[in-house]
This record gives structure tokens, sequence and C-alpha cells, in this order.
């Protein structure tokens, strides 16, 4: 931290903070044409002179790209940084004299008719001040180069290359939203949105936040969904060898940052929308594969993301980033969802080191947790159609009916596979162990299309900041997550630069809250697309409507009820002693502290059932608080009355309701 002084007022920066950023936390304007957060200063206006005095002497520099590395006394105002700004201003209003921000900053320094007339005079508007920030947004927003400066001196301009139109410009518009002048306009937009400027403030709000805070905050421009990895091993929710523990001493193999230092190649936009300021899909490029129809081949690999580093990496028992590279590869090749693949291996491989599974039975392969070689084969034998590899892409609810009904299975080993099948309602569990979390076991468990974190992802709500401590509060949770997330879905919009939206703080206002500004953000950009107001309530409403209708769909199919809304039990709670006992301590307080029982002189797979009969029970207890909070019945079907309320009662919608209301 640096001390310094700006007119008169002290400050402790961290060192590095430019002048101009130090005079913002102390609320001291300082004029600036050509300076944004989200791009690198470099002082093209000149506007943001000050005079520095550092101990020395006095120099005036720019304040918008002066790191602070040292005590200095600054001065915003003195007779010469106002003479050289009204100087500045007085050219730049002879060459652009109707451009409004230079006449209002003209204004304040007294500068209303400049004495001379630049040879260059241009009268428009909207004209070009060579500030550069559309320059600097290209290459540093979106990684692009796209448009650059030619010329020098009078002659400098912005252009295209060769100064034609350039066909790799994906009119993303983040040049034009940044355009302080409206030089650059969007001509052509295909989506016809009722309010363009309204868009395009919300638009770049959004671009803004991202750029600032994401590498601080995530690194998705970086590395992507993969930052998660080392995260979600530093809390305990890296899923290890089929969910059974958390967190793994070799888990440092999959962390982000070596993706990030060996592999990753892509600075780039990416592949999802060439236009996203957020561009978190990466690819490794020129990797050599070891296996399969395309050994020998170097190929291009879209990815890793998180849930392919965990899935087809650590819940296998497998640490080796190559390993989840290739697999990513196969998985893409053959149309193999990544998630699906990693969780029913895993359950294979727990099945195989438990008995259920042999040599015989796997045609030969050993499915021990960590063999690479297996992992592979299995997934090439997926591709063919052919082996022990057919049986496991059916998925674990399949593989849980195969292995029962072909083999000779006893009813504990059956118990086993129900128990450590991680899929509910037929869909496989994404990649995060949920022991801890009630809220985010109900995020799977009560999630519409499976379980996946889609809907809700509630962990670090629930389990890490203790946000939401009771049922009412969980299934308060679990109201608006899966709202705000289906209404995403509803409007074809990227869920993950808005992942940070929870409950309102008080239950009693029935109202969205957690980040105000994003909130407006949604309500805005629905509102300036269609040309429809809305507000918050009517957002919620749109969500809620389509969500009951699927649980009804669903219940009219013979599903949506409390029993298709179970979860394994593995996620819920430690299902053999080994798991148990790796937190034997964790578990043990909790017992003691939440439930009031006796462990001394218990063993523990005494501990371990009784810890069982109370996580289920909290379970059922979340189901009973979430179906009310919804407006179902105790069975978890939608109410006639709530359809009503929604504006649902279709004829159709209630004659399958009035079975059970």
């Amino acid at each position: 931290m640096k001390d310094i002084i700006i007119d008169g007022k002290k400050i402790s920066v961290k060192e590095e903070t430019t002048i101009l950023d130090a005079a913002k936390e102390l609320n001291i304007e300082i004029p600036a044409l050509c300076h944004r957060p989200t791009v690198e200063a470099y002082g093209a206006c000149r506007l943001c002179v000050v005079d520095v005095n550092d101990g020395r002497k006095t120099r005036m520099v720019t304040s918008c790209n002066y790191p602070i590395r040292k005590s200095i006394e600054v001065n915003t105002q003195s007779e010469r940084v106002r003479k050289t700004r009204g100087m500045l201003l007085e050219m730049m209003l002879s060459r652009w004299p109707n451009v409004d921000v230079i006449k209002q900053f003209a204004a304040e320094y007294k500068v209303t008719k400049p004495r001379f007339i630049h040879p260059l005079v241009d009268y428009s508007s909207n004209a070009c001040i060579l500030c550069g920030l559309c320059v600097n947004a290209c290459s540093e927003i979106m990684w692009e180069d796209i448009i650059g400066f030619a010329g020098r001196g009078e002659s400098r301009r912005v252009v295209m290359p060769f100064e034609k139109h350039y066909d790799a410009c994906v009119g993303c518009s983040t040049c034009a939203n940044i355009c302080p002048t409206g030089a650059i306009k969007m001509i052509d937009d295909p989506n016809q949105p009722a309010d363009s400027k309204r868009i395009m403030k919300y638009g770049s709000k959004i671009a803004d936040e991202m750029v600032l805070m994401d590498e601080e905050q995530c690194d998705m421009r970086g590395v992507g969904t993969a930052h998660l990895a080392q995260i979600m091993n530093d809390y305990d929710l890296f899923p290890t060898c089929n969910y059974k523990f958390g967190s793994h001493k070799d888990a440092g193999g999959l962390h982000s940052d070596v993706f990030k230092q060996k592999y990753i190649t892509q600075g780039l936009p990416d592949g999802c929308w060439l236009g996203c300021s957020m561009s978190c899909a990466k690819t490794v490029e020129g990797y050599e594969l070891k296996t399969g129809p395309y050994k020998g081949d170097k190929v291009l690999i879209d990815g890793p993301e998180y849930e392919t580093i965990a899935g087809c990496g650590a819940n296998m028992g497998i640490f080796n980033p190559e390993f989840v590279l290739e697999a990513n590869f196969y998985c893409d090749t053959y149309g193999i969802d990544t998630i699906s693949f990693g969780t029913g291996m895993a359950f294979a491989m727990e099945c195989y080191e438990n008995g259920i599974l042999n040599k015989e039975r796997t045609g030969g392969m050993e499915f021990n947790f960590g063999n690479e070689e297996v992992g592979l084969e299995a997934l090439h034998q997926m591709g063919r159609g052919e082996g022990f590899g057919v049986i496991v892409g059916q998925g674990i609810r399949r593989m849980k009916q195969i292995f029962a009904e072909k083999f000779d299975l006893t009813k504990k080993q059956i118990k086993f596979m129900q128990d450590i099948g991680m899929e509910a309602k037929g869909m496989e569990y994404s990649e995060y162990v949920t022991k801890e979390s009630l809220a985010m076991q109900g995020g799977y468990g009560l999630a519409l299309k499976g379980a996946q974190h889609d809907e809700a992802w509630l962990i670090f709500m629930d389990m890490v900041n203790n946000q939401i401590p009771t049922f009412e509060d969980k299934a308060e949770a679990l109201h608006y997550f899966p709202m705000f997330r289906t209404w995403f879905g509803l409007m074809g919009l990227c869920k993950l630069p808005w992942n940070d939206v929870e409950p309102a703080d008080n239950a009693e206002t029935d109202e969205p809250a957690k980040v105000p500004g994003h909130v407006e953000g949604y309500v805005n950009f629905f509102s300036a697309m269609t040309g429809k107001e809305i507000d918050k309530h009517e957002l919620i409403l749109q969500s809620e409507r389509v969500y009951n209708f699927q649980r009804v769909f669903n219940y009219r199919l013979g599903f949506g009820t409390r029993e298709h809304d179970s979860i394994p039990y593995r996620s819920a709670g430690p299902v053999t002693i080994e798991e148990y006992e790796s937190r034997a301590e964790r578990y043990d307080k909790q017992l003691v502290e939440k439930w009031d029982y006796d462990i001394k002189g218990k063993t523990s797979e005494e501990k371990r059932d009784y810890l069982r009969k109370m996580r289920e029970a909290d379970y059922q207890k979340l189901c009973d608080a979430v179906y009310k909070r919804r407006g179902w019945n105790e069975n978890g079907i939608p109410t006639i009355q709530k359809m009503k309320e929604l504006k649902m009662d279709l004829p159709e919608v209630l004659a399958v309701l009035k079975k059970n209301n």
C-alpha cells in the first residue's frame, strides 16, 4: 500500500493503482475522454493531466496510466493543469465542434468557441474523435484486433484491414457500445429489438462487469469453468471415486493452472458465440491422440470444462490431465456426454471393486478406480457399439437393472447399487459432492429434468456461507433459483454471466433479490427486446407458468411425484464405513451437536446408520418445505389453486390434476 495526497486529501492505495482510479475513490472527478475501466489506458486524449510532486520536482502526467509506486502529492486543479486542459479542449472543439461530450467538457473549462478552425473540421455530432476505445476494446475485450488505427498525425483514422469490410467481424457491437460519440453504429440487427439503445446500455454493463471482475472471481476468460477444480477440492466437493470423497492428495494434477500453463492454447473468442465478452470456452490445439481410431493424429479439443475434468478424471480415480483430454476428445467425437460417461464409469468401477462385477462379466476388463487403459477402452467400445461398453453406455439406471437381472446378486448388493448409483430420474449426477449441502441434494433430486445443477446450484450458499440455514430458507432458494434458470432457457440467455441470483433476504417479501442491478438487467433485456414492459415479478411468473406446466406434464406421463424426487443415499451421506471414517470427526460432531446422539461406545457402523436415518428424514422435510413453497400438494403435484393463480388452469391441465386434488 502507498500513502498519497490528492488535492489535500490523504488516501492509501495498492501499489500500481493509477492516479485516476485513486481519485475516484476520493470522489474527485478528473476529465477523461479515452478512458474506460475495461480497457488498458494509454493517454490518447490527454485531458486527464494532473500535477505530481514526488518530493523532488513537480511534473505534469496523464493520470489514467500513471502507476502509483511511491508516496506522491497530486494536484488535479492547478492553474497550469486547467490551462492545459482548456487548450486541449479548444483544439478538440476546433476539429469536432458539435460532439456533445467535447462540448460538455469544454463548457466546464469556459471554452465556448475556439480561436481557430481546424483544416479537417468535422461538423457532425457523432464524429470519430480518435479516442482509441474501440480499437482497444476489439483487442482486449474480444481478442480480435479486427479494427485498428491507420495513418499518422492529421491522417490518423480507425479502419478495418485494407480499409475494407472484414468478414471476420461478427458484429458483436462491443466497439459501438464503448464509442463515446456514436461514430460506430450497428446498421444491421437481425434480432430487431424494440429498443436497441436500451439493449446496448445493459449489454455494456454486463460486459464491463465480466471484464473487470472475472480475473479475480472465476477467471472464466482465462480457463473457463476449469477454474472450479481446485476450488471444489479445497472445499471437499470434488467427486473422487464415485463421490465417496470430496478431495484427494493428487487432485493438483487436474487443477486449472495445469491445463492453462501446459495445454490450453486459446486466447481467442470461444466457439459458443464469437461476440461473447466472457469467452469462457477453451481449446487445446495440436494434442496427439494415444488411442482409438485417430491414434497418432494431432487434433483440436474443445475443452476441457470442469465437469469433464471432474467426471472423466477424479470421479474415476484418475488424476492424469492427458487422460481427461483424450476422453474429452473421444466423447465429443462419439457424441457421448462427458458427465454421463464419467459418472457411469465411476459407478461401474465401484461395482467392480465390490464384487458385483468381475473380469468375466466385463469382458476381461479390470474396472478398478484409476485404470486409465480400461477407461478409454470402455469409451471406444461405446463408440463402436460392442462389448461391455454397450452396457455402461446405457447409463446407471439401466446398469442397475441389468446387473440385478443378469447376475446372481444378493439383496444387500442390489441395495448397495441403489445407494451408490448416482442418478436421479435416470440422469447421472453432475460433478459435485452434496453430502454436506441439503439444499444441493434438493437441487438435484427436485430438478424436473433429473440430477443436474442447471436448475439450482446452492452448495456455496448452503454449505460454505450458511446463508440458508432453515428448511424454509432452503425451500425459498429452491423456488427462485429454478425460476431464474428456467427463464434464462426460455429467453435463450447464457446462464454463466448471471450465476449469482439468490432468494430474497426476507421470504415474506416474495420477490427476487441478490444483485438488484442484475435483476434489473433481466427485466430491461426482455422489455427492450420485445417492447413489452415487465417487472421482476412478471419475470418470475413467466417461469412459474412453464415450470409448473412441466411438472404436470411429468405427472401425466406417470412421473412427477415424491417418489420420483428421491435421491441415492450417497448424495446425502456416507454409504460405506470407509466413507464415514474418512470424515469421522465431522460426522461424530454432527451427531452430537445436531441430533444429540450419544456416540460413546458406538461403532462406526452404528453411527453411520443413525446418521443415515437423520439425513434421510431431513431430505423428506426439505421436500415438504419445497412442495409447500411451490404450491404443490404433499405428493409433489401442483394444486388446482396454484394453476389458477398462474392462469394455467387450462382444461387439459385440470383434467390431469383432478385425480389428485
